[in-house]
């Protein structure tokens, strides 16, 4: 069959967590969308997740399962995702883990020579893999073009060397605005010069993507105008940005949200932007002397919440948690709403009666607020969080800080009170400022959904990817010929 009959295919192979998951199943339907044949590549434990968020069949997306290497690394049988790693001392052993993937990989390249393979950042090895079997490799990074630039920027500059103290303020070097942050604040693996499973991946991630066929970004033009440019043109990265992907969810069966979820009735009885959703995210483990900071913070402000709360009650027919204060959801009954455990965030942050999002700044989220046109209290917690919080904060000013100083591993920065929860909360929610914040974020939300639609930048950016790839194997296929 010609080039020209056959379908482009892709390989799509996403780290093995829920936030990267999301995103490349999102990617999966969009290729699809414009005939590309796609295939996500993962681990048996991870199959049925990825098919139950693809409910409608699709003969152009495929799943393919390689084998998770347990054993040689003495990890625990059947724990293949990083959100049900039952310690957070696992962690490095789960890397470790994912390292030996690269054989089954090549294995499956080697026999099924797809036109293109699409890597998460945490497979950095996979550059090279497709490589021997001269397959472009694109790098995946489930984050923004402000965050790429800004941690790219400090790699190569080091500014938190020079500071006296953890605490006092720098300006990121040779960035498109003035951005000041403290050494607190950076991630440990680039300050501290680690030597473990991650920061080596990491640091090898910003290699790859200098010998890779170029950057997938999860973001739209006019989000992010300077850094896509910078990200280009100073740093020398061929990039692609295809996003929002969540939007290519614009049919509701593709949302896969049961609407009978209690929170929908609730809010219903809301007025608009009248409740505050509060969600940390899939892996953000907050201690119970800070989740009670949290109710108490929330109480305080007055205002109506929705609280996606992790920690599962300890016993059912315990009434009330110790994170809990005495008394606290009898009081707000009507008032406050606790979710535990999953909550459909897209369709909660999509409903009128929602106005104002806090949030630990992961990329997935920020860009569900942003696309549904909600301001957010920041409160960003690890990885590239806090670039995140300055570009929503300081950049585009459709949110506040809650103030967290300190950069953490997955749990929060407990020096965070009830008062400047309260504060925050309520800042984002009345007043003038958060008025404008509200109209700034509603038209991002407009730009985001035109960037998308035939014609918009996201929606140029990927044609011309596809082209790309049909030309260079139109090319080849002339040269076998």
């Amino acid at each position: 069959m010609g080039a020209e009959n056959r379908p482009l295919h892709i390989f799509l192979f996403p780290f093995l967590a829920q936030g990267h998951l999301i995103p490349t199943i999102d990617m999966a339907k969009l290729f699809a969308a414009r005939g590309v044949k796609a295939t996500i590549l993962s681990t048996p434990l991870n199959a049925p997740l990825i098919s139950k968020s693809l409910p409608s069949f699709n003969p152009l997306i495929h799943i393919q399962t390689i084998h998770f290497p347990f054993a040689k690394v003495g990890f625990p049988q059947g724990f293949e995702n990083m959100n049900s790693i039952p310690s957070p001392d696992l962690m490095l052993k789960f890397f470790e883990a994912t390292t030996l993937l690269q054989e089954p990989l090549e294995l499956v390249l080697q026999h099924s020579l797809p036109d293109c393979l699409v890597a998460d950042m945490f497979f950095p090895w996979a550059t090279h893999s497709a490589a021997k079997f001269g397959i472009p490799a694109i790098v995946f990074h489930g984050t923004g073009l402000f965050a790429l630039c800004a941690s790219e920027c400090l790699r190569l500059n080091r500014p938190y060397d020079h500071v006296s103290s953890d605490s006092e303020p720098f300006v990121i070097p040779n960035f498109p605005c003035e951005i000041t942050m403290t050494r607190s604040q950076v991630p440990d693996f680039l300050k501290f010069n680690e030597d473990n499973v991650v920061s080596r991946l990491l640091i090898a991630s910003k290699e790859s993507e200098l010998t890779s066929y170029g950057v997938l970004v999860n973001s739209f033009y006019e989000l992010e105008e300077d850094y896509a440019d910078h990200y280009r043109t100073v740093l020398g990265r061929k990039s692609w940005h295809i996003g929002p992907l969540s939007l290519c969810n614009t049919k509701t069966e593709d949302k896969a949200v049961p609407q009978e979820h209690e929170c929908f009735k609730w809010l219903d009885t809301k007025k608009p932007s009248s409740v505050v959703y509060v969600c940390f995210g899939s892996v953000t483990n907050f201690p119970e002397s800070l989740l009670r900071e949290i109710a108490i913070g929330l109480e305080a402000s007055g205002q109506q919440f929705i609280w996606v709360v992790r920690k599962p009650k300890k016993d059912e027919q315990q009434q009330e948690e110790e994170w809990v204060p005495k008394g606290f959801e009898k009081r707000l009954e009507g008032k406050g709403l606790i979710i535990r455990g999953w909550a459909p965030q897209v369709k909660i942050l999509e409903h009128e009666a929602v106005g104002a999002f806090v949030t630990h700044c992961g990329w997935n989220s920020t860009l569900e607020s942003v696309c549904a046109g909600v301001p957010m209290v920041t409160w960003p917690v690890y990885a590239e969080q806090f670039y995140n919080e300055k570009l929503v904060s300081e950049v585009l000013k459709i949110g506040v800080p809650v103030g967290v100083t300190k950069w953490a591993r997955v749990m929060g920065d407990d020096s965070i009170k009830w008062e400047a929860i309260e504060k925050a909360v309520n800042r984002g929610m009345q007043g003038e400022e958060a008025e404008e914040m509200r109209n700034r974020a509603e038209a991002l939300a407009l730009k985001a959904r035109k960037a998308v639609e035939k014609g918009g930048t996201s929606y140029s950016d990927l044609n011309n990817l596809i082209q790309d790839l049909n030309e260079r194997r139109r090319s080849l296929e002339e040269i076998e010929h």
